[in-house]
């Protein structure tokens, strides 16, 4: 059985931490970063915790 994080919500599911059953993180918890120096937008963050399937 899958461990669900009910506390983070993702929807990637080509990431590893992804529950297949449901749009949750299996992680206890995420990195969020980003790749600019002045993020203005939603876009210019990652969740670095991604890591591919």
């Amino acid at each position: 059985m899958e461990k669900i994080n009910r506390s983070i919500q993702c929807t990637v599911e080509q990431c590893r931490h992804h529950c297949s059953s449901c749009n949750y993180c299996s992680l206890d918890k995420v990195l969020i970063g980003t790749h600019e120096s002045d993020p203005s937008q939603s876009q210019c963050t990652d969740c670095l915790s991604f890591d591919m399937r």
